[in-house]
Formats: C-alpha cells, structure tokens, sequence
C-alpha cells in the first residue's frame, strides 16, 4: 500500500486509485486500495482484451484486415470510416469495436471472458456495447493482473494473436524501456471513469499497471496518462519526463 502518493491525486484535483503488479516477483502495490479493487466498466481498455477475442474466434482475419464501421454517425467524425484494428485501436473507434463484437456474438463474448479470467465475465443479453454500458466490469488490480500475463504471453490464447495484440498497443520506447497502453473513457456512471491500462517492460521484467479516476469535467480526461506516469517516475518504474496528455477518443 503507497497512500502517500495519494497526493498525486490530490494535486490534479481528481480521485482515483492505482494498482502495479512486479510480474515477475508477484508484488503487488496500490494506491488507494479500496478504489483500486472497485470494479468499474472497463470502457476502451477492454479492446486490448477484445482484439485478443476477435483474432481468437476468426472474427477477423488479422490486425490489418479493414473493418466496416457501419454506416451512422458516430460521436467522432474520424470514427465514420472503415479501418483496420491497428489503427481503431490506435484511435479507439468504438464503430469498428461494435462491428467485431456482432460477428463475434454474445456467446462467443462470454466463453473468451470466462476463459481470460476478465473481471465480472459478464456481457448481458443485449447488443449495445457491454465494456462502455455494462454489465462487463473490473477493477484496477484485476486489469494489472490480466495485462501482466498478456504481457508474458501466459494467456490461454495463441502466442502469435498475444504477440499481435502486444504490438497493438506499444506506445513508445526509450533509454532501457518499453511502454504499452491503452485509455478508456465510460462517459454512463455518474461520475465519468477514466482509464489507462498497461505495462512497462524494463530490464528483462514486466511491470503491469492499471489507473482509473472519476471524470467530473471534460479536461480531467486529459490528467489520466500525467498521473499515472509520475506515479510509475515515483515507484522507479519509468524515467520523470514531461506530461503525456490524452484526448475525448476513449
């Protein structure tokens, strides 16, 4: 427990909890526990997860295949095209994701979350997306657990569709490290949560995170990746380096 780094929190004027996961020692630290083990819809985080599913039932061929965003008007203007995976991702078209999860239907959802051990394992019964409305949730620790054994390719999934999905969300490197990541944005509870989900790879190990904070206002979208990189500067996880900000995507 690291609840002296609440203050982290405090300074951007948002509450939120943090959960890191040494995947090689099994350590585990949080920050605000009791929020880091609240579950939450996982909102965009869950397409890291949902790729692995696509690519496992053949709902799409591969990360380049060019997918159908289906036609109406979405919240985003640069959602209303069709694109491969790789770049929905990179983006966090919601279109694109809702068209994967209709081939690959509500059955098929929850064996692959069963399977993958993903929070509450639930889909619904409706075709509305499940990650950004529920019922699907999960918490901070969970989301650090699961990444860390994509992270490993330890998954009960291909090798290949794991190293895939890795690629997908491999943010940056630098001086000894790699980052890899995804946002989220569930704009149905009251307030908004926001996400971001991933892991570091440094020095041969494996350091899987997860943050979520509440989304009062619009701006607080943008605090989400600064606070969770000066928590990781802060647990000798990453390097200090200037903010990382994140727009409405997801």
């Amino acid at each position: 427990m690291r609840d002296d780094l609440r203050d982290v929190f405090r300074r951007a004027g948002v509450s939120g909890g943090f959960a890191l996961l040494d995947a090689d020692r099994g350590r585990r630290t949080v920050v605000d526990g009791k929020r880091a083990g609240e579950r939450r819809m996982p909102a965009s985080t869950f397409k890291i997860p949902h790729s692995l599913i696509a690519l496992e039932t053949g709902a799409v061929r591969d990360a380049d295949e060019v997918i159908p965003y289906g036609g109406r008007p979405q919240r985003l203007d640069r959602w209303e095209r069709d694109m491969s995976m790789r770049d929905a991702i990179r983006i966090s078209n919601v279109a694109v994701y809702e068209t994967l999860a209709r081939r690959i239907g509500l059955d098929r959802e929850k064996r692959w979350l069963d399977r993958l051990a993903y929070g509450d394992r639930e889909v619904g019964t409706e075709t509305r997306p499940f990650w950004l409305h529920g019922p699907l949730e999960i918490s901070a620790t969970e989301q650090a657990a699961f990444l860390a054994r994509l992270a490993r390719g330890t998954l009960p999934a291909s090798a290949g569709h794991q190293r895939t999905v890795r690629e997908l969300v491999r943010m940056e490197e630098g001086n000894g490290y790699a980052l890899f990541g995804k946002t989220g944005w569930a704009d149905g509870p009251t307030p908004d949560v926001g996400w971001w989900a991933g892991w570091v790879e440094r020095g041969g190990r494996v350091y899987s995170f997860a943050l979520t904070i509440d989304i009062v206002e619009d701006a607080d979208a943008r605090k989400r990746v600064p606070i969770a990189r000066e928590l990781l500067a802060r647990l000798g996880v990453l390097p200090h380096s200037g903010p990382l900000g994140s727009g409405r995507a997801g």
